[in-house]
């Protein structure tokens, strides 16, 4: 069912101008993809309620736009040259190209599988008074699929922290893994691989410097950390904020749009005092969560998940996970950095990145709680709990895309009846006056519930219908996508009731 979900989604994407594969004419490029004319209105409506949650309704987090090309001792002292790297691994058999700790992760979901199952299967033997948490603790099957589980992340943790590429591969042969190709466990040693692009800077090769493509956006942020501390009047605790391109040469690149090597993201890097980190930890995992459940999405599909290994520059780290066709995966990171970036980048560049604290009377360099979210995969989540079939009455089907109505790539579609009569015009007229506000769509072509359709399919929220009557009377008959409930209103109503309906107060009050 999710396998089919999920190749639904991707064709719908495209048959709808949501997401093109890049450079289709010559075959395409492998993990790079395009947003077409309607993709690009719903990632520029995500971007903005975003940028608005983050940086417009708090006075104390401001925003930049720092570039893609930064001066290379920038990754040298936040540690991307030296250990930004993936375990990759090879099945021998295939010749395919696997993370290996995909790999590993992917068999532990499978046999928490295992385990949800059997939890339903007891759930729906004892009814009302079955108690999930004590089963859990209690059943010997449950508790030898844990006990496993357990073995396998402790391993795995321990050699992730002292990189010892032998164990991980060890993990994979005891674990049974096989390759999902060939089904053989025949794999070559686990090697690492550094994730960054690089190109040369300069007019002649010889004289040229090497730099590379951000691989992340937030150093941008600490290097302007002076910068912004000495134009904003800004006072700890305070964020900087940043919407921007990142690239990273994912050796394993798949999922769609899940992980590509050209990607957005949303980050805020927020300032605090040494000691106070983990308080503001646990209040951007609260806010962080209530800003995707806003949504309107189930919030089941949603879950943190504490990370195994943290990175070498964190001491807390924890990812919103996202229940996508393909399993839950991460959406978004929230890590409590310490000052490594500030303290790395003050060392190697000379410059003093501290911040003069009036109340403590001292100095000292700020520790930092990080948000990062990827642009391309809230799109996918949205889309994917978005996307829906519906048999109705009359035994049709119709495909519709119940996006919340704010971030729907156009807001109203305004149908004449007919293309004449009159209708056209007094329609265009509708058209032309919403338009300054709200996207808004005009289709005068194939019968009124073909054009319905094809609006649901798109995402529209309204659809507003001239007819004979409105000649008469300037009323319309205005169409809920969801419900598709019809109702009769006047045509000067319809202008305030849509802006009411998808205004950003919908998600930001």
């Amino acid at each position: 069912m999710s396998d089919d979900l999920f190749k639904n989604i991707i064709s719908h994407s495209k048959e709808y101008g949501f997401i093109f594969p890049s450079s289709e004419i010559y075959d395409g490029l492998g993990a790079v993809y395009d947003y077409g004319q309607n993709g690009v209105l719903l990632v520029n409506n995500i971007k903005e309620y975003w940028w608005k949650s983050m940086v417009q309704m708090h006075e104390n987090i401001v925003g930049i736009d720092s570039s893609i090309f930064m001066h290379p001792k920038v990754w040298k002292a936040s540690g991307h040259v030296d250990a930004f790297n993936d375990p990759l691994i090879d099945n021998k058999d295939s010749k395919k190209r696997y993370r290996a700790d995909v790999l590993i992760e992917e068999h532990i979901a499978k046999i928490e599988d295992k385990i949800k199952k059997e939890v339903e299967k007891a759930a729906k033997r004892f009814g009302e008074t079955f108690d999930a948490e004590m089963y859990r603790s209690t059943n010997p099957r449950v508790m030898e699929y844990q006990a496993k589980i357990d073995q396998i992340n402790a391993r795995f943790k321990k050699a992730l922290e002292e990189n010892q590429l032998d164990e991980i591969k060890k993990i994979i042969e005891d674990s049974e893994i096989v390759c999902p190709i060939s089904g053989s466990r025949n794999w070559t040693d686990v090697r690492q691989f550094n994730l960054m692009f690089s190109t040369q800077m300069g007019s002649v090769a010889e004289d040229s410097d090497t730099i590379y493509l951000r691989p992340e956006t937030a150093q941008g942020i600490f290097v302007n950390f002076l910068n912004v501390l000495n134009t904003s009047r800004q006072r700890i605790p305070f964020g900087i904020a940043q919407i921007g391109k990142a690239f990273r040469n994912e050796i394993v690149a798949r999922q769609f749009i899940f992980r590509m090597r050209e990607f957005e993201q949303m980050e805020m890097q927020f300032f605090v005092r040494p000691g106070e980190e983990m308080k503001w930890y646990e209040y951007w995992k609260e806010t962080r969560i209530n800003w995707h459940k806003k949504l309107g999405i189930d919030a089941a599909k949603y879950k943190f998940h504490d990370h195994l290994k943290t990175a070498h520059y964190a001491n807390a780290a924890v990812d919103i996970e996202f229940e996508f066709p393909f399993g839950f995966k991460e959406l978004e990171g929230i890590h409590s950095r310490t000052d490594f970036d500030l303290k790395q980048h003050q060392e190697l560049s000379g410059k003093k990145l501290q911040y003069f604290d009036p109340e403590l009377n001292q100095s000292y360099i700020p520790y930092v709680v990080e948000t990062s979210i990827g642009v391309s995969r809230t799109f996918l989540a949205i889309l994917s709990s978005a996307y829906q079939k519906e048999v109705l009455e009359n035994g049709e089907e119709r495909v519709v895309l119940k996006i919340h109505p704010t971030l729907a790539p156009n807001k109203v579609a305004i149908l004449p009846l007919v293309k004449k009569d009159g209708l056209p015009e007094k329609a265009r007229a509708l058209f032309n006056s919403l338009k300054m506000d709200l996207y808004t769509q005009y289709d005068e072509k194939d019968s009124i519930g073909k054009r319905y359709r094809r609006q649901d399919a798109l995402g529209t929220p309204f659809c507003i219908t001239i007819d004979h009557q409105s000649l008469e009377d300037n009323t319309c008959t205005i169409r809920h996508r969801d419900s598709m409930q019809q109702e009769r209103m006047p045509i000067d109503a319809v202008h305030r009731l849509i802006l009411e309906k998808t205004s950003w107060n919908q998600l930001l009050s």
